[in-house]
C-alpha cells in the first residue's frame, strides 16, 4: 500500500458532486417515459453503489471496501450517465453545459485517480 498522502481535492469534490447531482436527476428524467421501474433503479444504482463501495482512505466511513479502479469506475459511471441522460432528455444548450461540466470533473479528480490506483 502506498504511503502517499490522500490529495486535495475540495475543487474536484464538489464538481464531483455537482455532476453526481445532474446523473441523479437527468437519468430518471430520461428513462421514466420508457419505463418508470427503471427510473427508479437508476437513481437507488446511482445513489446506492459509492454510498456502499468505497476505497479505504478516501472516505472516512467504509461499508464495503473496494480497490481504487473500482471507485474510479463508479465516479465514470455517473458522468456517463449525466452526460448520456442529459443529451437524452434535456435541450442541446443544457446537455452541452452538462458535458463541460463532466470535462472539468474528469480534469479535477485526475490527481485523486492516481491516487487511487497507487493504493
Amino acid at each position: 500500500m502506498s504511503s502517499t498522502l490522500r490529495p486535495d481535492d475540495r475543487v474536484a469534490s464538489a464538481f464531483r458532486f455537482a455532476t453526481e447531482l445532474v446523473a441523479w436527476v437527468a437519468t430518471p428524467w430520461a428513462l421514466a417515459p420508457h419505463s418508470v421501474p427503471l427510473a427508479v433503479l437508476s437513481v437507488v444504482v446511482l445513489i446506492g453503489l459509492p454510498t456502499v463501495f468505497s476505497t479505504p482512505g478516501d472516505k472516512r466511513n467504509v461499508i464495503v471496501a473496494v480497490p481504487g479502479y473500482v471507485t474510479i469506475a463508479l465516479v465514470v459511471l455517473q458522468l456517463v450517465a449525466a452526460v448520456a441522460a442529459a443529451w437524452t432528455a434535456w435541450h442541446v444548450f443544457a446537455a452541452a453545459l452538462v458535458s463541460v461540466l463532466a470535462a472539468v470533473t474528469v480534469v479535477l479528480e485526475l490527481p485523486r485517480w492516481r491516487w487511487l490506483t497507487s493504493r
